[in-house]
């Protein structure tokens, strides 16, 4: 017989289990909204947001990946999409041959620019509105990342 200490009471996992579907169906919505106003998805949005972010609109891959947290070949699947639509573009890494750069280009630009309406209406919608603001959620948000450190 399992210990009841090793498992979560009933509470506790029925609020477990609505954080991770409402995560999920928060995603889907927002990659729902995207892709049926701009031909685009969530995650490629994420990408255009960070490159846009960055200076010079460009990153290495491996930071890249790091904040959007992919494997180094998730990225690589991603990028070579976005690449194929003309949203961004790879160069080599002159102090590293190894290494390459994701460059936003000025059509991943004009698509983020256009998109960033849809999807801030939708975060604010599904989410802020939702709450009635956000209350203490940040406060929340921030004592788990805490707890997550290492």
């Amino acid at each position: 017989m399992v210990e009841p200490a090793l498992w979560l009471n009933y509470e506790e996992q029925k609020t477990w289990r609505r954080l991770l579907a409402v995560e999920c169906r928060l995603r889907d919505r927002l990659d729902q909204d995207l892709r049926s106003a701009h031909g685009m998805t969530l995650n490629d949005y994420g990408v255009l947001v960070h490159l846009s972010e960055a200076v010079g609109g460009y990153l290495r891959m491996s930071e890249l990946a790091d904040r959007l947290l992919l494997s180094r070949s998730g990225l690589t699947r991603r990028i070579d999409g976005l690449v194929r639509d003309g949203l961004v573009i790879r160069r080599a890494c002159p102090a590293d041959g190894r290494g390459s750069f994701a460059e936003l280009t000025k059509a991943g630009m004009d698509l983020l620019q256009e998109a960033a309406p849809t999807h801030v209406a939708g975060v604010r919608r599904y989410l802020i509105d939702a709450l009635g603001g956000l209350g203490g959620l940040n406060e929340g948000l921030s004592r788990v990342e805490t707890a997550l450190e290492p």
